[in-house]
């Protein structure tokens, strides 16, 4: 069956010493609970709307948030919010794992900038089958964001060879090395302040929910 190799982590963790964990987007909340000692699990999404708010603060209109697939609605929705934008999902089927068809659209992106936010992009099938389904729908420009850029195996020529994706944004949780060099629509955020933030205030016995707005 299926295992659970976080928990195995977690506990590994535990066991080497540390008393607290700091962690970025977890993929799973699930796994904050795998833990026996405290998790701080902080999101990437404020460094996203922070970009944004100041990139497209008056085009609200004409700028939607998209959800690459169902699975990622909850995080899409709350993004949207904050960005006081309107909100549309992607339906995909995936017949294999690391293998995505994306089929059709739900909302009204004709005309409009498209971001994408997931948490993680590895090969980056998903990524591309959805900006290109977006594009066939009519989206004028499309961005894309993640916490996480895996971009394992041919992800990152499957991101040049696109013509639908006009930039993909993530930040410096993974180090990208020659990746960033390869190709030119990769642009990259520092989650360092917030990181920075973050311990400071665990130290100095500060809130750390008011880091989560």
């Amino acid at each position: 069956r299926d295992p659970i190799s976080a928990k195995l982590v977690a506990n590994l963790i535990a066991e080497a010493g540390a008393d607290r964990v700091l962690t970025m987007d977890l993929h799973a909340n699930q796994i904050q609970g795998f833990f026996d000692i405290p998790v701080d699990n902080l999101l990437g999404s404020p460094i996203f709307v922070d970009h944004f708010t100041k990139k497209y603060a008056d085009c609200h209109d004409d700028t939607m948030v998209v959800s690459p697939d169902v699975g990622s609605v909850s995080r899409a929705r709350a993004f949207a919010q904050k960005l006081h934008m309107n909100l549309a999902i992607v339906d995909k089927r995936r017949d294999k794992p690391n293998q995505a068809q994306a089929m059709h659209v739900i909302g009204d992106v004709e005309g409009k900038t498209a971001i994408i936010v997931d948490d993680i992009i590895d090969t980056a099938g998903t990524l591309c089958a959805g900006a290109d389904v977006l594009l066939k729908y009519g989206a004028k420009k499309i961005i894309a964001c993640a916490s996480h850029g895996v971009l394992s195996g041919p992800a990152i020529d499957r991101i040049n060879a696109t013509e639908a994706l006009d930039r993909v944004i993530v930040t410096d949780t993974i180090p990208l090395g020659e990746k960033l060099a390869q190709c030119p629509k990769l642009q990259v955020v520092s989650v360092a302040a917030l990181l920075g933030k973050t311990i400071h205030n665990i130290h100095t016995g500060s809130s750390v929910s008011v880091l989560f707005v």
